[in-house]
């Protein structure tokens, strides 16, 4: 068959697809050897790629406020998940099972949803992101520093690893696009086809600005000879190419934020209370056999090494190969395959070679690395490969510990004490994801404090949390996915940490006023606007931030405290017996209670007749910071303190500083009331 009659894929550059100026080089189906496509990336002007990317994407994008980019992510995961089919058939073109492709695709587009959820949730409706309170850098209150986090001017450019083609590419685009950077991806090559098929579809949705996203198929050229200062870069592969590309001279030269997450030694240590017969030794065999044939071994979070109790090594042997044995290896789609090939005939080559250093320190307890049955497929023509099972008696030998069969290969090392196994998982040096398997919390707790400098990642699995659990390979994105020293030093996901690596972080000092003037949030010491009309009777469309309230004084009780007390039920001695408080070295006699004197402040500031506040929906950051003596006299300042239209709907969220204070001005309350309020009059 003539090889150019395949699909030769254009790269998606500078706003329109483009053909590469020659003819490409070919990519396999990894079931049948068949040619599936061809790429290159020759003639791609790489310079002008990422140059369209910032002064195009990047402006469009900035245009837009967090919660309409979370928005625009919601939107184009609906979009993709009614094409989730056609992304699964493609898959299997990779070796994937109908469950791989899931995990690959279901996975991606659930980072897309949990993206947009979290941009709504912890992001303001702005495009700056003002982070952590104000600094006092002054006794007088005039000069305050705060730190503000804007995007930076770049591109994103992400260049993955052959695993996970919709996966990877989504799970590093989300935090992007939401932090306001657009972004360039560069698939590997074995799966670029699939790659390509999903910025097809993203392009095709036209719900994306121009310029937010770009694709490079083929090789990356001198693609990193031109990323600068405001552009980062994040790389999933072997920790070899990661540490090449670490070192690239435009990446060291400008300071590039370089993300690697690479593959490394992970291992699952089994407590010593998890004999056989115990729910906890069945999750440990399972999660082991699911993590050596998911994917077919290739996920950069599978367990490579498994530590167990020297005294139970031959159980999880015989436990393992008994599972191992019910796996059908095949072509995805046949009756009874839960495992497929590998992602081309050189990866398997290349776990074959892995293998055979493997195997100097410890022997196959199952599986055969030269021969497979397999259902529906040619063994040889397709790049399949037999879970391969390998028994090293002796854990201090090094090559467990520094060898990556890329593959559904893993080995079981015994360990002596807990002190043991956590030596042996550090000497991975430096996990993803690592997984403790007992139902002992003191084991765990040891184990997971000695091996947590180790990791990106620690799961502790047990009978409890079996059944929620999304187990030992599955990274999440409101989690950290990354690792120390072998597994590339970076963090990938990690909800809005990922946001923020797209972002500068900056330092803003001055005064309230100016500080409220840059981050839209009322700063404690610029001006209030207090007018004759009170905050609450104004819309969102009419009301700033610093309009404010004072109201009061109101006098407390003595039979006020008396009759809250009997009412809520709360009688607490400092609020009923006298003698009892006054021994108290805080109070000194009896004191109102700290709810009473919120309760007395909403009762001043409040406007009771119906008006464009529909709600109160909670209070945060409340302190009790003087105590109310009967006598005392309080009053109420309110400020708008930060203003968030919703988008999508007719009201916002508004924060209103709250400050009561006693009759010698010091404050005994301070406290945050948020309301949704109406964007518009509703008289």
């Amino acid at each position: 068959m003539d090889q150019r009659a395949t699909p030769l894929l254009p790269s998606y550059v500078g706003g329109r697809w483009q053909a590469p100026s020659d003819e490409g080089v070919p990519v396999h189906d990894a079931v049948t050897g068949a040619a599936v496509a061809r790429i290159s990336s020759a003639g791609i002007d790489m310079r002008a790629a990422l140059a369209h990317g910032r002064e195009v994407g990047g402006p469009a994008l900035r245009e837009l406020t967090f919660h309409q980019r979370a928005a625009l992510l919601k939107a184009l995961a609906s979009h993709l998940q009614e094409h989730r089919e056609e992304l699964y058939r493609l898959s299997a073109r990779g070796g994937a099972t109908r469950g791989d492709a899931k995990v690959d695709v279901d996975g991606g587009i659930g980072a897309l949803f949990a993206y947009s959820s979290k941009g709504r949730r912890e992001l303001p409706n702005a495009t700056v992101h003002v982070e952590g309170a104000p600094e006092p850098l002054g006794k007088g209150g005039t000069f305050v520093g705060q730190h503000v986090c804007t995007p930076l001017r770049g591109v994103a450019v992400q260049i993955n690893a052959f695993n996970f083609p919709v996966w990877g590419p989504l799970e590093k685009f989300a935090p992007a696009f939401l932090a306001g950077m657009p972004t360039l991806i560069k698939p590997a090559s074995q799966t670029a086809y699939l790659t390509h098929r999903l910025v097809e579809l993203v392009v095709d949705s036209g719900l994306l600005p121009a310029g937010a996203v770009q694709l490079v198929c083929g090789g990356a050229g001198d693609l990193l000879d031109h990323v600068g200062p405001q552009d980062v870069v994040s790389f999933t592969g072997s920790a070899s190419t990661a540490q090449r590309l670490r070192a690239h001279p435009a990446i060291v030269r400008h300071s590039v934020r370089f993300n690697a997450e690479a593959d490394s030694l992970n291992c699952s240590i089994l407590g010593p209370d998890a004999v056989p017969g115990t729910t906890e030794f069945d999750l440990f065999v399972k999660q082991l056999v699911t993590e050596m044939t998911v994917k077919a071994g290739q996920k950069c979070t599978a367990i490579r090494r498994a530590l167990v109790p020297a005294e139970l090594l031959d159980e999880v042997a015989a436990a393992a190969g008994e599972r191992l044995a019910e796996v059908v290896v095949g072509a995805p789609g046949a009756d009874g395959v839960r495992m497929g090939a590998l992602a081309s005939l050189e990866q398997r080559e290349e776990v074959r070679r892995s293998l055979k250093s493997l195997l100097g320190a410890g022997s196959v307890v199952f599986g055969d690395p030269e021969r497979v049955e397999v259902v529906g497929a040619d063994a040889e023509r397709g790049a399949f490969l037999s879970p391969v099972l390998v028994r090293c008696d002796d854990p201090e030998r090094s090559e467990p510990h520094e060898v990556e069969a890329f593959g559904p290969v893993a080995a079981l090392l015994p360990y002596r004490s807990t002190e043991h196994a956590v030596e042996l998982a550090a000497r991975g040096q430096g996990s993803l994801a690592g997984s403790v398997v007992t139902g002992d919390p003191e084991f765990a707790r040891d184990v997971v404090l000695g091996a947590a400098p180790w990791h990106g990642r620690l799961l502790v699995l047990d009978a409890d949390d079996a059944g929620e659990s999304t187990g030992h390979g599955s990274p999440l994105p409101n989690l950290v996915h990354g690792g120390p020293g072998r597994a590339g030093g970076g963090e990938e996901l990690g909800g809005i940490r990922s946001v923020l690596h797209h972002m500068q972080r900056t330092a803003v000092q001055g005064s309230p006023a100016v500080l409220t003037g840059v981050t839209g949030r009322w700063v404690p010491g610029a001006p209030r606007a207090a007018e004759d009309e009170h905050p609450f009777r104004k819309p969102l469309a009419r009301l700033r931030v610093g309009d404010s309230v004072v109201a009061g004084p109101r006098r407390v009780t003595a039979e006020d405290v008396a009759h809250f007390a009997e009412f809520t039920g709360d009688t607490f001695y400092a609020h009923t017996d006298e003698a009892a408080a006054r021994e108290n070295p805080l109070f000194g006699g009896v004191v109102a209670h700290g709810y009473l004197v919120v309760s007395f402040a909403a009762g001043l500031f409040v406007s009771p007749e119906p008006g464009p506040v529909l709600a109160n929906y909670g209070l945060e950051n409340l302190r009790f910071l003087t105590p109310v003596q009967p006598g005392d006299e309080l009053t109420v300042t309110l400020t708008a303190k930060q203003i968030t239209p919703r988008e999508n709907a007719d009201y916002g969220e508004v924060r209103w500083d709250t400050d009561v204070t006693n009759a010698d001005g010091d404050s005994v309350a301070k406290y945050d009331v948020l309301t949704l309020v109406a964007k518009e009059d509703r008289r």
